[in-house]
């Protein structure tokens, strides 16, 4: 789907909640938009060309799997996002990617974790860096951890009432620890 008129603002409005129920509340096609374009179709391509590494990302993702059992939910396809991985060599680190194509749904992706890996949510964290992702892992009785440095502004990401957010990839690893303690 492309839609001319819509905004960045108004599409990083749609991240607010989940991205792939944001037609349901609201339907602001015009005869303008695409709806027979793949969205994913789109994206992925500019997604691999432009998306990079955060610097020291490697290594806090490294120094988290020491401990942790780690797994990807997102809303993006799951190829790409392994693909990525695999670019930056961190795939062996992240036990499962859950991408649009597991379940539309995160809060439904999260309960799968939580059956697969006979795990509590009080032993899980989201880190992310949007307001929705905080809101389906508050349905889901899961704190948030949030970054700054990515999709929503610090403002917009404080409406999810995040356990913390963190502006520097380095202070990731001590405010999980802190989150579990």
């Amino acid at each position: 789907m492309k839609c001319p008129h819509l905004t960045e603002d108004d599409y990083r409005e749609r991240f607010e909640g989940n991205i792939n129920e944001w037609q349901a509340s609201v339907n602001t096609h015009t005869d303008e938009c695409r709806l027979d374009v793949d969205f994913f179709e789109h994206y992925v391509p500019k997604m691999e060309k432009q998306v990079t590494l955060v610097p020291s990302m490697g290594e806090v993702v490294a120094t988290l799997a020491e401990t942790y059992t780690l797994v990807i939910i997102s809303s993006t396809i799951t190829l790409p996002i392994e693909r990525l991985l695999e670019k930056y060599n961190l795939r062996k680190y992240f036990t499962e990617v859950m991408g649009n194509d597991v379940h539309k749904s995160k809060v439904e992706k999260i309960r799968m974790v939580f059956t697969k890996y006979s795990v509590a949510a009080q032993y899980c964290v989201f880190i992310t860096d949007t307001l929705g992702d905080m809101r389906e892992a508050e349905k889901s009785g899961i704190g948030a951890l949030g970054v700054t440095w990515g999709f929503h502004t610090v403002e917009t990401l404080q409406r999810g009432n995040p356990f913390r957010l963190v502006s520097d990839p380095a202070d990731i690893v001590s405010a999980v620890k802190e989150y579990f303690s």
